[in-house]
């Protein structure tokens, strides 16, 4: 499990992301603070994996608290959830390591989604062996991103990536391009053309399905912890 912290100012916003964090499988809150100095003496006591760090804090702001943070050794890392939408503080929260951004207000299907791709790269690391190889680096990031680190190729859409991604994660098992794109809305040969790329990019696993004429036709599977 993904021990993680909430910290958030407002009691009521504070209880309600706690619950979130109990509705996404694979994480579970360790603790809940509404101060910048309260999450530093809790990260001091207690072994935690992963911080939501409002950065609207009374006592001192997120930067502040993450600065703090790795002065002091903690390795937990962060995923803002604030309302600050400045450039300069996003490329601020950056530097200091926050993996991701998740501005306020949102659905519990967008936390649930960042969520989710903070678990994919948290298992892609845990499998990596000591002396990383370049693919394996890249399928991590890829991995908290959400899609290719490199980019997508020339006709494909993030929003459709995102919805075929997220097809993959909530069935849990084998689709083929077919029944993909019936669930969607879209030819099979769009959404084949999406979990190809998919799993050219080492998230998604590819296996023939045998049985019929002609050519098999693949399935495809979500690969949450990089294979």
């Amino acid at each position: 499990m993904i021990r993680t912290l909430v910290v958030e100012d407002d009691p009521l916003i504070a209880d309600a992301h706690r619950a979130y964090v109990e509705r996404v499988p694979g994480f579970t809150p360790v603790g809940v603070v509404h101060q910048g100095g309260e999450a530093l003496r809790f990260l001091a006591a207690h072994e935690v994996d992963l911080v939501l760090l409002d950065f609207y804090l009374p006592d001192m702001g997120g930067l502040e608290v993450c600065r703090v943070m790795r002065a002091q050794g903690h390795e937990a890392d962060v995923v803002a959830v604030t309302s600050a939408r400045d450039l300069h503080v996003v490329r601020a929260a950056v530097s200091q390591g926050v993996v991701l951004y998740l501005l306020k207000p949102f659905t519990f299907a967008s936390f649930r989604d960042k969520l989710q791709r903070y678990a994919d790269y948290h298992r892609h690391l845990a499998a990596l062996r000591p002396a990383a190889a370049q693919h394996e680096i890249d399928q991590a990031l890829a991995a908290l991103r959400g899609t290719s680190a490199a980019g997508l190729p020339k006709g494909l859409s993030a929003d459709t990536l995102g919805s075929v991604v997220e097809t993959l994660r909530d069935v849990g098992g084998e689709l083929s391009a077919a029944q993909v794109g019936a669930q969607m809305g879209i030819s099979r040969v769009t959404a084949r053309r999406y979990l190809e790329h998919l799993a050219d990019q080492g998230l998604a696993d590819r296996q023939p399905r045998y049985g019929g004429a002609g050519r098999p036709e693949h399935s495809y599977q979500w690969r949450p912890a990089g294979g």
